[in-house]
């Protein structure tokens, strides 16, 4: 099967990008013909220059790449001479192309049959205050078969009630995300991923961790993300923030920690939990995306609603203040939870969606 996926966004570290290498990589092992198709993201305006220069963040610099998953891949990767919609001139004929993003869906929409039966790999809902939310809306009713990353996201694509749509959900590679069995830390750490996209509640989870610091007043918080902080969104003291650390010490990160925590007001998926809980971390989020299925609360971690500062808090607590062998317990059972997350598992169900066996 010859398979092209069209990626909006250009190069990054961001998780639906890792999902969408790491799907692409494992279909082509599977014998499949897998390309992709890249469009760079814009370059900064001058205008949203000087607004992350007011934000606190600094004159942002253009490289015009960073770091990305797509980097070292094995599967063919076509950049874009600039950003913009995707053509039939840009797409191989294929059995079947892929859509990544919003924009994507328009583009191979409006692609010749030639290209391939056309698909629409959803891994959020994407009707954010920042986007046109009317034509990302239209984008879901398009004549484009449908694979999202969660139950959750099932209704709100879906353009009829009859509609099938695949749920494929991603896992985690016991490869790179693993750690030996352990006690708790002698100065106890809590972990979160560190982004300003107001969608990831950086804000919620820093109060989170300061209401915790009234009951476990040692507690270390330990970040990391591509972002550096801004205005509004400083960590607390005694906070460690590693900036685009290199993925091969993402494991080493996850087991300093004796909890990591998610405090986003929505995701699509979320990979963290599955990595961190990989690497033997309990894990404490609100009500979203793949946490609302993953996290069996008192066994492998706690489910909060979204936007609780203080239930996260209680439940961080709750974690670190559980004596060692129960900690272990939930620590083995946040392993047990990630093993069942396979990428085997998961490309087995994308091609499957793809062969319309699923």
């Amino acid at each position: 099967m010859r398979v092209t996926f069209v990626v909006a966004g250009g190069f990054s570290l961001a998780g639906g990008h890792r999902v969408i290498a790491t799907t692409a990589r494992g279909l082509s092992q599977r014998g499949h013909h897998v390309e992709i198709i890249l469009a760079p993201r814009s370059k900064p305006t001058l205008r949203s220059r000087l607004s992350d220069l007011r934000r606190g963040r600094g004159w942002p610099l253009w490289a015009g790449r960073d770091p990305s998953h797509f980097d070292g891949l094995t599967v063919p990767v076509t950049l874009l001479e600039r950003y913009r919609p995707v053509t039939n001139a840009d797409v191989p004929d294929a059995d079947v192309v892929v859509a990544t993003w919003w924009e994507a869906a328009e583009w191979v929409a409006a692609l010749s049959p030639t290209k391939g039966d056309k698909f629409y790999f959803v891994q959020g809902y994407e009707v954010y205050d920042w986007l046109p939310r009317e034509r990302v809306r239209a984008t879901y009713r398009l004549p484009l078969r449908k694979i999202v990353v969660s139950p959750w996201l099932v209704d709100l694509v879906r353009s009829d009630p009859d509609e099938a749509v695949s749920i494929v959900t991603p896992g985690v590679d016991g490869a790179q995300f693993h750690a030996p069995p352990r006690g708790k830390r002698p100065v106890p750490a809590v972990g979160i991923l560190y982004s300003t996209a107001a969608c990831k509640g950086i804000d919620v989870g820093i109060h989170a961790v300061q209401l915790a610091r009234q009951t476990v007043p040692d507690l270390r918080l330990v970040a990391f993300g591509a972002e550096r902080p801004c205005r509004g969104r400083r960590l607390p003291r005694r906070s460690t923030l590693l900036h685009q650390p290199p993925q091969d010490t993402l494991r080493e990160i996850y087991a300093r920690c004796d909890v990591w925590l998610c405090a986003s007001w929505t995701e699509g998926f979320h990979l963290p939990p599955l990595e961190a809980m990989a690497c033997r971390c309990p894990f404490v989020s609100t009500d979203v995306g793949g946490p609302r299925y993953i996290i069996a609360s008192g066994v492998n971690g706690y489910l909060v609603p979204t936007g609780d500062a203080d239930a996260l808090a209680r439940s961080l607590v709750e974690v670190l203040s559980l004596h060692d062998e129960a900690w272990q317990a939930m620590s083995e059972a946040a392993e047990l939870t990630a093993k069942r997350y396979t990428w085997d598992g998961s490309v087995a169900r994308f091609e499957a969606a793809l062969m319309g066996r699923q």
